[in-house]
Protein backbone atom coordinates (compact mmCIF):
# COMPACT_ATOMS: atom_id res chain seq x y z
CA UNK A 1 0.00 0.00 0.00
CA UNK A 2 1.13 3.74 -0.32
CA UNK A 3 2.91 5.41 2.21
CA UNK A 4 1.69 8.61 3.76
CA UNK A 5 4.51 11.08 4.48
CA UNK A 6 3.28 14.28 6.38
CA UNK A 7 4.98 17.48 5.29
CA UNK A 8 4.97 19.38 8.35
CA UNK A 9 6.23 22.68 6.63
CA UNK A 10 2.78 24.26 7.58
CA UNK A 11 3.45 23.08 11.40
CA UNK A 12 6.35 25.51 11.37
CA UNK A 13 4.85 28.46 9.58
CA UNK A 14 2.48 28.87 12.51
CA UNK A 15 5.18 28.57 15.58
CA UNK A 16 7.29 31.35 13.51
CA UNK A 17 4.58 33.12 13.15
CA UNK A 18 4.67 34.22 16.98
CA UNK A 19 8.08 32.92 17.63
CA UNK A 20 8.85 30.71 20.27
CA UNK A 21 8.08 26.85 20.21
CA UNK A 22 4.08 26.68 20.17
CA UNK A 23 3.18 24.42 18.30
CA UNK A 24 6.14 22.24 19.42
CA UNK A 25 7.20 20.93 15.91
CA UNK A 26 8.93 17.98 17.18
CA UNK A 27 6.20 17.03 19.36
CA UNK A 28 4.22 17.06 16.40
CA UNK A 29 6.18 15.58 14.14
CA UNK A 30 6.19 12.31 16.85
CA UNK A 31 3.09 12.53 17.46
CA UNK A 32 2.30 12.53 13.47
CA UNK A 33 4.21 9.19 13.44
CA UNK A 34 1.94 7.72 16.67
CA UNK A 35 -1.18 8.75 15.03
CA UNK A 36 -0.01 6.85 11.53
CA UNK A 37 2.31 8.52 9.46
CA UNK A 38 4.66 6.63 7.90
CA UNK A 39 6.99 9.29 6.98
CA UNK A 40 7.54 13.05 7.88
CA UNK A 41 8.92 15.44 5.26
CA UNK A 42 10.20 19.04 5.73
CA UNK A 43 11.54 21.21 3.08
CA UNK A 44 14.02 23.51 4.75
CA UNK A 45 14.21 26.62 2.54
CA UNK A 46 17.48 29.14 2.68
CA UNK A 47 15.26 31.75 4.47
CA UNK A 48 13.92 29.36 6.94
CA UNK A 49 10.38 30.91 6.76
CA UNK A 50 9.45 27.55 7.95
CA UNK A 51 11.85 24.74 8.36
CA UNK A 52 14.67 25.86 10.31
CA UNK A 53 17.85 23.77 9.43
CA UNK A 54 17.80 23.35 13.53
CA UNK A 55 14.72 21.61 13.17
CA UNK A 56 16.29 18.98 10.76
CA UNK A 57 18.85 18.44 13.08
CA UNK A 58 16.67 17.96 16.07
CA UNK A 59 13.79 15.77 14.08
CA UNK A 60 16.79 13.14 12.59
CA UNK A 61 17.75 11.66 16.02
CA UNK A 62 14.01 11.20 17.34
CA UNK A 63 11.82 10.11 14.26
CA UNK A 64 11.15 6.40 14.12
CA UNK A 65 9.67 6.36 10.35
CA UNK A 66 11.19 7.60 6.96
CA UNK A 67 12.71 11.01 6.97
CA UNK A 68 12.09 12.96 3.66
CA UNK A 69 14.01 16.23 3.16
CA UNK A 70 13.23 17.90 0.45
CA UNK A 71 14.63 20.91 -1.52
CA UNK A 72 17.10 22.46 -3.98
CA UNK A 73 20.44 21.01 -3.67
CA UNK A 74 22.01 24.02 -5.66
CA UNK A 75 21.74 26.04 -2.06
CA UNK A 76 25.18 24.66 -0.89
CA UNK A 77 24.10 24.90 3.06
CA UNK A 78 21.41 22.45 1.95
CA UNK A 79 23.86 19.95 0.62
CA UNK A 80 25.68 20.00 3.78
CA UNK A 81 22.72 19.62 5.76
CA UNK A 82 21.15 16.53 4.16
CA UNK A 83 24.76 15.15 4.17
CA UNK A 84 24.82 15.49 7.81
CA UNK A 85 21.85 14.51 9.07
CA UNK A 86 21.48 11.18 6.26
CA UNK A 87 17.46 10.74 6.11
CA UNK A 88 16.06 8.05 4.70
CA UNK A 89 15.26 9.85 1.40
CA UNK A 90 16.27 13.43 0.18
CA UNK A 91 14.13 14.70 -2.87
CA UNK A 92 15.52 16.99 -5.17
CA UNK A 93 13.45 20.21 -5.81
CA UNK A 94 14.45 22.83 -8.24
CA UNK A 95 12.86 25.70 -6.24
CA UNK A 96 14.18 29.28 -7.25
CA UNK A 97 15.61 31.43 -4.09
CA UNK A 98 12.15 33.52 -2.47
CA UNK A 99 9.76 31.00 -4.25
CA UNK A 100 6.59 30.88 -2.35
CA UNK A 101 6.29 27.04 -3.15
CA UNK A 102 7.45 24.44 -5.61
CA UNK A 103 5.77 24.67 -8.94
CA UNK A 104 7.61 22.42 -11.10
CA UNK A 105 9.55 19.75 -11.90
CA UNK A 106 13.29 19.24 -13.27
CA UNK A 107 14.04 19.66 -16.90
CA UNK A 108 16.26 16.62 -16.88
CA UNK A 109 17.42 16.93 -20.19
CA UNK A 110 18.61 20.05 -19.63
CA UNK A 111 20.54 19.88 -16.24
CA UNK A 112 21.06 16.15 -16.56
CA UNK A 113 24.83 16.18 -15.93
CA UNK A 114 24.41 18.47 -13.13
CA UNK A 115 21.62 15.95 -11.90
CA UNK A 116 23.89 13.18 -12.22
CA UNK A 117 26.68 14.39 -9.98
CA UNK A 118 24.70 15.52 -7.27
CA UNK A 119 22.85 12.56 -6.97
CA UNK A 120 25.77 10.40 -6.98
CA UNK A 121 27.44 12.39 -3.59
CA UNK A 122 24.14 11.35 -1.78
CA UNK A 123 24.27 7.99 -2.75
CA UNK A 124 27.21 7.40 -2.09
CA UNK A 125 26.20 8.75 1.49
CA UNK A 126 23.61 5.58 1.57
CA UNK A 127 20.59 7.85 0.72
CA UNK A 128 17.74 6.88 -1.42
CA UNK A 129 17.19 9.82 -3.71
CA UNK A 130 14.03 10.97 -5.57
CA UNK A 131 13.83 14.02 -8.19
CA UNK A 132 10.83 16.13 -8.24
CA UNK A 133 9.47 15.88 -12.31
CA UNK A 134 6.79 17.00 -14.23
CA UNK A 135 4.04 14.00 -15.65
CA UNK A 136 6.01 14.22 -19.11
CA UNK A 137 7.58 10.72 -20.38
CA UNK A 138 11.02 12.53 -21.70
CA UNK A 139 11.54 14.01 -18.29
CA UNK A 140 11.25 10.53 -16.39
CA UNK A 141 13.18 8.84 -19.60
CA UNK A 142 15.98 11.23 -18.79
CA UNK A 143 15.40 10.86 -15.23
CA UNK A 144 16.38 7.28 -15.12
CA UNK A 145 19.66 8.13 -16.88
CA UNK A 146 20.43 10.09 -13.53
CA UNK A 147 20.78 7.68 -11.32
CA UNK A 148 18.18 8.73 -9.32
CA UNK A 149 16.33 6.00 -6.96
CA UNK A 150 12.72 7.22 -7.34
CA UNK A 151 10.55 10.48 -9.24
CA UNK A 152 8.30 12.07 -6.83
CA UNK A 153 5.34 13.53 -9.67
CA UNK A 154 4.41 17.28 -9.14
CA UNK A 155 0.68 16.38 -9.22
CA UNK A 156 -0.80 20.45 -9.56
CA UNK A 157 -2.13 20.02 -12.73
CA UNK A 158 -4.16 16.79 -11.92
CA UNK A 159 -5.39 18.01 -8.32
CA UNK A 160 -6.40 21.37 -10.65
CA UNK A 161 -7.99 18.27 -12.93
CA UNK A 162 -10.05 16.99 -10.99
CA UNK A 163 -11.45 20.06 -8.84
CA UNK A 164 -12.99 20.92 -12.19
CA UNK A 165 -14.75 17.46 -13.02
CA UNK A 166 -11.88 16.12 -15.58
CA UNK A 167 -10.26 13.69 -13.37
CA UNK A 168 -10.22 11.18 -16.35
CA UNK A 169 -8.33 14.05 -18.52
CA UNK A 170 -6.17 15.05 -15.65
CA UNK A 171 -4.86 11.78 -14.86
CA UNK A 172 -3.59 10.19 -18.38
CA UNK A 173 -0.53 12.06 -17.84
CA UNK A 174 0.44 10.72 -14.37
CA UNK A 175 -0.41 7.19 -15.44
CA UNK A 176 1.64 7.77 -18.42
CA UNK A 177 4.42 8.97 -16.67
CA UNK A 178 4.48 6.05 -14.09
CA UNK A 179 4.49 3.07 -16.69
CA UNK A 180 7.45 5.01 -18.59
CA UNK A 181 9.08 5.03 -14.60
CA UNK A 182 8.42 1.89 -13.97
CA UNK A 183 9.35 0.24 -17.27
CA UNK A 184 13.11 2.12 -16.23
CA UNK A 185 13.37 0.68 -12.97
CA UNK A 186 12.40 3.77 -11.06
CA UNK A 187 10.04 4.20 -7.89
CA UNK A 188 7.22 6.38 -7.81
CA UNK A 189 6.15 9.54 -5.15
CA UNK A 190 3.79 11.92 -5.86
CA UNK A 191 3.02 14.96 -4.08
CA UNK A 192 1.68 18.84 -4.41
CA UNK A 193 -2.12 19.83 -3.30
CA UNK A 194 -3.26 15.82 -3.04
CA UNK A 195 -6.13 16.24 -0.53
CA UNK A 196 -9.44 14.37 1.28
CA UNK A 197 -11.19 14.73 -2.35
CA UNK A 198 -8.43 13.65 -4.92
CA UNK A 199 -6.25 11.59 -3.29
CA UNK A 200 -8.13 8.18 -3.55
CA UNK A 201 -9.12 8.21 -7.16
CA UNK A 202 -5.15 9.28 -7.81
CA UNK A 203 -3.59 6.35 -5.24
CA UNK A 204 -6.25 3.88 -7.47
CA UNK A 205 -5.09 5.00 -10.76
CA UNK A 206 -1.53 5.39 -10.77
CA UNK A 207 0.76 1.91 -10.78
CA UNK A 208 3.84 1.20 -8.57
CA UNK A 209 3.04 3.89 -6.30
CA UNK A 210 5.08 3.93 -2.98
CA UNK A 211 4.88 7.59 -1.35
CA UNK A 212 2.78 10.42 -1.23
CA UNK A 213 3.97 13.34 0.89
CA UNK A 214 1.02 15.69 2.08
CA UNK A 215 1.21 19.21 4.02
CA UNK A 216 -1.16 21.92 3.09
CA UNK A 217 -4.09 20.23 2.77
CA UNK A 218 -3.70 17.56 5.39
CA UNK A 219 -2.75 20.76 8.12
CA UNK A 220 -5.86 22.68 6.85
CA UNK A 221 -7.93 19.65 7.50
CA UNK A 222 -6.59 19.35 10.42
CA UNK A 223 -7.83 22.27 11.80
CA UNK A 224 -11.68 20.75 11.57
CA UNK A 225 -10.71 17.51 11.71
CA UNK A 226 -8.60 16.85 14.36
CA UNK A 227 -4.71 15.82 14.05
CA UNK A 228 -4.99 12.22 14.85
CA UNK A 229 -8.46 11.90 12.82
CA UNK A 230 -7.42 13.95 9.72
CA UNK A 231 -3.92 11.06 9.58
CA UNK A 232 -5.96 8.08 9.57
CA UNK A 233 -8.44 9.30 7.05
CA UNK A 234 -5.64 10.14 4.87
CA UNK A 235 -4.43 6.50 4.83
CA UNK A 236 -7.66 5.00 4.48
CA UNK A 237 -7.76 7.15 1.16
CA UNK A 238 -4.76 4.75 0.25
CA UNK A 239 -6.42 2.09 1.23
CA UNK A 240 -7.06 -0.29 -2.13
CA UNK A 241 -11.08 -0.53 -1.49
CA UNK A 242 -11.21 3.05 -0.96
CA UNK A 243 -12.51 3.87 -3.71
CA UNK A 244 -12.80 2.00 -7.96
CA UNK A 245 -10.96 3.16 -10.65
CA UNK A 246 -13.40 4.81 -12.64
Amino acid sequence: MTRLSVNINKIATLRNSRGGQNPDLVKMALDAEAFGAEGITVHPRPDERHIRYADVRALKPLLTTEFNIEGNPREEKFMQLVLETQPAQVTLVPDALGQLTSNHGWDTVAHQAYLRETIAQFKAAGIRVSIFVDPDETMVEAAAQTGTDRIELYTESYATGFATGQKKQAILPFQKAAKTALELGLGINAGHDLSLDNLAYFAQNIPGLLEVSIGHALICDALYLGFENTIQLYRRQLQPSANSHS
